[in-house]
C-alpha cells in the first residue's frame, strides 16, 4: 500500500486525518426534477464535480444505465490537467467525473437527483467532507442548452423547497474540456474497497445509493474501461 500512497498524491490521503464525510444522511431521496430531458435517444454525457473524484466515480459506476464513468479534470487547461498540479488548487480545474449514460434507462434528471442525494453535499463551497480547495468544488459541466436548463431548474426547485439547511452552492457551467485522470485513479473505489479513505468517505455513498435508489442500483460496477466488475 505504500507505493499506492506515493502514487496517488497527498490531497485525498492526508485529508483522512481531518475526519469523515460531512454529508448528512437523507431519510429518503430528494424530490425528482420537475423538468427533465426525454427518456429516449442516444447516449448522453455530463461532467460532474463533487469533491474527490474517487467517490463520485464509485457512485455512478453502480447506477443502472451508466455506460461509463471516467475520473478526470475540468475547468482548466490541458497543460495543467495533472494530479500533482491540480492538487495545488491554482489551475481552475475541478476533480470531475464524465458520466456517459443511456437516457432510456436513467434520465439526465435522475443522474442529477442521484448526484445531489448521495454523491456530495451541494451546499459546501470549495470543499467536500475532509477535502478542501477549489479543486473540490461542486459543479455541473453541461454539454448543451437543455442540460443547462434542467440543471438550473432543478437547483432552483430544491432551493425553493428548502430541502437543505443552506442554499445549494453547485455551479452550472459549460464544459470547455475534459481530461481523463491518471490510470491509478480510475475505478479506485472498486479496486480499493479496503483503503481507509474509501471506507470512511465513499463506501457510505454507495450504500446510500442502494438504500435510496434500489431500482437504479446495480451491484456490479460499470468500470471506466466499459467492462463490468464482479459483483
Amino acid at each position: 500500500m505504500g507505493s499506492l500512497l506515493r502514487a496517488s498524491g497527498v490531497a485525498c490521503v492526508l485529508a483522512l486525518s481531518l475526519g469523515g464525510s460531512a454529508m448528512a444522511e437523507l431519510a429518503g431521496p430528494l424530490p425528482a426534477p420537475a423538468q427533465d430531458q426525454p427518456a429516449a435517444g442516444p447516449s448522453e454525457t455530463v461532467v460532474l464535480s463533487g469533491g474527490c473524484f474517487w467517490g463520485v466515480q464509485g457512485v455512478f459506476e453502480h447506477v443502472k444505465g451508466v455506460q461509463q464513468a471516467i475520473s478526470g479534470y475540468a475547468g482548466g487547461k490541458s497543460s495543467t490537467a495533472h494530479y500533482e498540479i491540480v492538487s495545488t488548487g491554482t489551475t481552475g480545474h475541478a476533480e470531475s467525473v464524465m458520466v456517459r449514460f443511456d437516457p432510456a434507462v436513467v434520465s439526465y434528471g435522475q443522474i442529477l437527483r442521484i448526484f445531489f442525494s448521495v454523491a456530495l453535499d451541494p451546499t459546501e463551497v470549495n470543499r467536500q467532507g475532509p477535502d478542501s480547495g477549489t479543486q473540490y468544488r461542486s459543479e455541473i459541466f453541461f454539454g448543451n442548452a437543455q442540460q443547462q436548463h434542467v440543471a438550473e431548474a432543478y437547483i432552483a426547485q430544491l432551493d425553493q423547497a428548502h430541502v437543505f439547511d443552506k442554499p445549494i452552492a453547485t455551479r452550472v457551467d459549460a464544459l470547455t474540456g475534459f481530461y481523463p485522470a491518471e490510470a491509478y485513479h480510475q475505478d479506485f473505489l472498486v479496486h480499493n474497497p479496503d483503503y481507509p479513505y474509501i471506507m470512511v468517505n465513499d463506501l457510505p455513498k454507495v450504500a446510500n445509493l442502494e438504500r435510496l435508489f434500489p431500482a437504479l442500483y446495480q451491484p456490479a460496477a460499470q468500470l471506466s474501461t466499459g467492462e463490468k466488475s464482479s459483483s
